[in-house]
């Protein structure tokens, strides 16, 4: 076969896989700022579905405009998922083809689009999902953090019990941590994460691929004082350290033997928790919880 004839067939074999196939739902990840971070084929699949489900259909359509598609949009969002994500599943069954576009990013992380995706596979319908943009692989790989292994939280829930309880689970977790969290959140987290984690190196990422791009790593002591004294603005993905891999039985002393050891020497009992917990490598509130059992 000659190399035309190689290119062509080659060509014709891309151009059968980038098809956009009747009763197929479509997750388009869209850019997380800059416009112009989106695939050839995402535009591709935009512009021939037979329609759009988007988060905030106020916000897609400046992206539809800017590649000059023009498709009817179906609003989908936390709120009325159940209801919408039924009439979406319908027409898809009907034999209509269906984007899925969060505001930003990849649909389905942190977004209620993995409901939708629960439902066509339920139904078995056919989903595939076109890769992109996403805030929280950005933000790893700008941390300055280890991108070996990584486990990703997503939101925190905002009830306080349940926070404290979930980050004591977290708390020995080696793996870098990320999580997503609001400004107006931001202070409260960060001294929950503090109290619960001891003081770990974070990375602050915001305005990621904008012009005001920031990825400015600090302890969360530092954050903690810093974020008192300047607002937070716009929406943080925090990428976290993991916790050290120290191993207890480099301590002949057990947790007990090691508070009243600082006791002994004079310092106060939370003083003396503070002093094992820092020693240790672990949250004071561990310590504390473990010579009060």
């Amino acid at each position: 076969m000659s190399s035309l004839k190689t290119n062509e067939w080659e060509n014709k074999d891309q151009s059968e896989r980038n098809k956009v196939e009747p009763s197929t739902l479509y997750l388009v990840a869209t850019p997380i700022g800059n416009l112009e971070d989106i695939t050839y084929r995402a535009v591709k699949v935009l512009s021939e579905v037979d329609f759009i489900a988007a988060e905030d259909t106020r916000n897609t359509p400046k992206l539809l405009q800017r590649y000059g598609i023009k498709k009817p949009l179906v609003s989908y969002f936390e709120h009325n998922k159940r209801e919408r994500g039924e009439y979406i599943v319908s027409r898809i069954e009907a034999g209509e083809s269906c984007a899925l576009v969060t505001d930003a990013g990849t649909p389905a992380i942190s977004d209620p689009g993995e409901d939708l995706v629960v439902l066509c596979r339920e139904r078995g319908i056919k989903v595939t999902s076109l890769p992109g943009a996403c805030a929280a692989i950005t933000a790893l790989t700008l941390s300055g953090l280890s991108t070996k292994r990584f486990c990703f939280e997503g939101f925190l829930t905002y009830a306080k019990g349940q926070k404290k309880a979930r980050l004591k689970e977290l708390s020995g977790e080696k793996r870098t941590l990320i999580i997503y969290e609001a400004p107006h959140h931001l202070l409260d987290t960060l001294k929950d994460l503090y109290e619960a984690f001891g003081d770990r190196r974070v990375a602050f990422c915001r305005e990621l691929t904008k012009i005001n791009e920031e990825a400015n790593q600090m302890t969360l002591s530092e954050a903690i004082e810093f974020y008192t004294e300047n607002k937070p603005r716009g929406e943080f993905v925090l990428v976290i350290e993991g916790a050290e891999d120290k191993a207890e039985p480099e301590f002949e002393m057990s947790v007990q033997e090691h508070v009243e050891k600082y006791i002994a020497e004079g310092y106060t009992k939370m003083d003396a928790i503070k002093a094992a917990a820092k020693d240790r490598g672990l949250p004071k509130s561990t310590v504390y919880a473990e010579i009060n059992k």
